[in-house]
C-alpha cells in the first residue's frame, strides 16, 4: 500500500522542523488567528462541525488558506448541499505535545467530526513512538470524553529512513495501530499520490502545492464521504471535483 519515499525526502527534517518558524505566504496573522476567528462565529444550528486539527500540513502552509485540504472540503460539502462547517484548526509546527496541550482549549465549542492530523513533527525529530502514541491517544479520550457522540477520524503519516529501518517502519505501524485500538477511521497516508513528487510540492519539497492540495483533499474525501454522505448517494458523488477557490 505505501510507496517508497524518494531521495528528496532525506531533507524534511532539517525543513520541517523548522517550518514553525517562518512567515507563511498570505498567512500574516498565523493559523492561531485564524483558528480563533472560526471559533467566535455564529454556526447555525442546522450545521454539523468538522474540525481538521492538525499542522502545517492541515495549515496549508505556503498557500492562501483557501487553497488547503479543509477548505476545499468545505467547496465539496456545499455543492452537495451539506449542512457541513468546516473549522481549520491547522498550526505550523505543531507536535504532538503541543497539539495536546491545546486541544482542551479548541474543544470548547462541538465537534461533530474530529479529524486528526499530527505526528509527522514528531517523526521528523526522533520523539519516542511510545511518546508520540501516548499523546495521540489522549487527545483521542479527550475528543470521545467531551463528546462520545464524536466521530474520530486519523490521518496516518509516513517519514523518511534517516532515524532507521526500525525506527521509521514502527511509526508508519502506529496509525493503524491507533485507529484499529480505538474504533475510529483511518486516512492510510494522508500525502498519498502527493509526497515524493517534485511538481505537487513547494520548493521546500515537504508542503503541497495547490495541485497537491486537491490531491490531498481526495484523499481525505475517501474516508469522510463515508461519514457525511447517505450510504444510497456515495457511489455517485466521490467523484465530484470543486477546483474553483473563492
Amino acid at each position: 500500500m505505501f510507496k517508497v519515499l524518494k531521495f528528496r525526502y532525506f531533507l524534511w527534517a532539517l525543513v520541517l522542523i523548522g517550518c514553525g518558524e517562518r512567515p507563511e505566504k498570505k498567512q500574516s496573522d498565523g493559523p492561531t488567528k485564524e483558528v480563533s476567528a472560526a471559533e467566535n462565529e455564529v454556526i447555525d444550528t442546522n450545521q454539523k462541525v468538522i474540525m481538521f486539527y492538525g499542522n502545517s500540513l492541515t495549515a496549508a502552509y505556503g498557500l492562501d488558506t483557501k487553497e488547503g485540504f479543509p477548505n476545499r472540503i468545505q467547496q465539496r460539502l456545499d455543492s452537495l448541499g451539506l449542512e457541513y462547517k468546516v473549522i481549520n484548526s491547522g498550526l505550523s509546527g505543531e507536535t504532538t505535545s503541543g497539539g495536546l496541550n491545546r486541544l482542551d482549549w479548541v474543544l470548547n465549542q462541538p465537534v461533530d467530526i474530529f479529524v486528526l492530523e499530527l505526528g509527522a513533527n514528531d517523526g521528523l525529530r526522533g520523539i519516542p513512538i511510545s511518546e508520540s502514541m501516548n499523546n495521540l491517544q489522549s487527545m483521542i479520550d479527550m475528543v470521545k470524553d467531551k463528546n462520545p457522540e464524536t466521530i474520530l477520524i486519523l490521518a496516518g503519516m509516513q517519514i523518511p529512513p534517516n532515524m532507521g529501518t526500525d525506527y521509521t517502519s514502527q511509526f508508519m505501524a502506529m496509525y493503524p495501530a491507533l485507529a484499529e485500538s480505538n474504533e475510529i477511521l483511518l486516512i492510510p497516508f494522508l500525502l498519498e499520490g502527493v509526497a515524493g513528487i517534485p511538481e505537487l510540492n513547494l520548493e521546500d519539497g515537504i508542503h503541497p502545492t495547490a495541485e497537491g492540495q486537491k490531491i490531498v483533499t481526495n484523499n481525505v474525501w475517501e474516508i469522510l464521504e463515508s461519514v457525511v454522505l447517505p450510504k444510497t448517494n456515495t457511489a455517485v458523488t466521490t467523484d465530484i471535483e470543486v477546483d474553483e477557490v473563492n
